[in-house]
């Protein structure tokens, strides 16, 4: 991909995304999927680890974590049995009930 077409954004994809570690950080479970502004939220509990936002989600595609919400207040992080929504960058195709994977970058 040269300059000009990262510039005026040609040839992009959902691809863009990308996740380069190899351990997951953690585990979330989606309780429910809504729509806030554009933005998929996703509200779940926190199975295992540590979330913070710029981590990545797996599950039915990727998606950067962009904001994390607890108890309708904005956090640095979350960890084991919290339950949080999550606002994306980028949409998951997940259902409610299903695990997704969390890493680090």
């Amino acid at each position: 991909m040269g300059i000009l077409d990262r510039l005026f954004g040609r040839g992009r994809n959902g691809g863009d995304v990308q996740i380069v570690s190899r351990k997951p950080a953690g585990r979330f479970q989606v309780v429910g999927v809504t729509y806030v502004l554009g933005k998929q939220v996703l509200g779940g509990v926190v199975l295992e680890g540590v979330i913070y936002p710029g981590y990545k989600l797996k599950g039915g595609g990727i998606a950067l974590v962009r904001e994390i919400h607890l108890q309708n207040r904005k956090v640095d992080f979350v960890v084991e049995h919290d339950e949080a929504a999550l606002v994306l960058e980028g949409t998951l195709k997940v259902k409610e009930g299903e695990i997704i994977e969390v890493y680090q970058s």
